[in-house]
């Protein structure tokens, strides 16, 4: 139950026995796991999305793209239809396990893959609907398929990918929860410790949640206000 003497002697625990920086760890390998996974599952999402749209006359070329798309498609149907805490355990402890890397460098590419899948679908989403007459206009132009992807796709499609892309990283700050199950350091794991060494469930879980909701908001914020702007200039 809360009251105010919990609250001043969990306040005391946490200062005397600076769990400040305990607390900072973690919001900095939160971020930081949140940001190596943006970075990998853009650049997965990209690739993937672009196999996806391509296609060819010529029949070799044709054979090896269909391949790639199968893989492409198979890939997508494995992140998206397995939970992504298998997905984190099976690296650390099967695919990545030999090369002792840091739990958090295993959970940024982890996260990627898995962010990947989704991003693949919000950026081929993004890129459908910019008309195909660019495109046309672009190769009529002398620009090869990835050059008008480049110069005059992407950027126009960046403005309709946006909200979702934000909405994947905001996802992904939540989703690093699950980094404590190998052993990594994020919030989560941060408030896990503050209830072992106080007995205090109610306030570290609180924190925690104030700290996330604090991070989600502001980036909200910034995504409405890049939206209004690039708005005002379609204008």
């Amino acid at each position: 139950m809360f009251t105010i003497e919990r609250f001043a002697s969990f306040f005391n625990t946490f200062i005397e026995g600076g769990y400040t920086y305990t607390i900072l760890d973690g919001l900095f390998n939160t971020l930081t796991l949140s940001f190596i996974a943006t970075i990998i599952g853009l650049a997965i999402g990209l690739v993937v999305a672009i196999i996806g749209m391509l296609e060819s006359k010529n029949k070799i070329k044709n054979s090896i793209l269909k391949v790639l798309k199968f893989i492409a498609k198979l890939y997508v149907d494995i992140i998206r239809g397995t939970p992504a805490v298998v997905q984190v355990s099976f690296l650390w402890l099967v695919v990545l396990a030999p090369l002792n890397l840091p739990r958090i460098l295993v959970g940024g590419i982890a996260f990627g893959i898995n962010s990947g899948a989704y991003m693949s679908e919000v950026i081929r989403g993004g890129i459908n609907a910019i008309d195909k007459g660019q495109t046309e206009a672009g190769r009529s132009l002398g620009l090869s398929y990835f050059q008008t992807m480049q110069l005059i796709i992407l950027p126009q499609a960046f403005r309709q990918m946006l909200p979702s892309l934000v909405n994947e990283f905001i996802n992904l700050i939540k989703e690093t929860a699950i980094i404590g199950f190998i052993g990594g350091m994020d919030l989560m794991k941060a408030a896990n410790i503050l209830i072992s060494t106080t007995y205090n469930f109610e306030i570290p879980l609180i924190m925690v949640a104030l700290i996330y909701l604090a991070i989600t908001s502001t980036l909200t914020y910034f995504m409405r206000g890049i939206e209004n702007r690039l708005s005002k200039q379609n204008r």
